[in-house]
């Protein structure tokens, strides 16, 4: 599970902040048209479920002030 790491000299930890590669990783892939249209159409997906939800949701959220401010019961109108 877990992996023991050796003991390191501590001169290799001293030169590790100036320890340069000469070895340079290979260029990046290009997306693909498909790809780049891909990523805009999840995007624009996405932002449209978040704007759609506010549109649902901001009327729920909001107080409706034409009822009545206490809740009675129709039992309570029949004494």
């Amino acid at each position: 599970m877990f992996r023991r790491r050796e003991p390191v000299p501590f001169a290799f930890l001293a030169e590790a902040d100036r320890f340069r590669s000469n070895v340079t990783p290979p260029p990046r892939e290009r997306a693909s048209f498909g790809q780049l249209a891909g990523r805009w159409l999840l995007g624009l997906t996405i932002v449209a479920a978040l704007g759609g939800s506010l549109i649902i949701g901001v009327p729920a959220l909001s107080l409706d002030h034409s009822a009545p401010q206490s809740p009675q019961s129709q039992a309570s109108d029949n004494r």
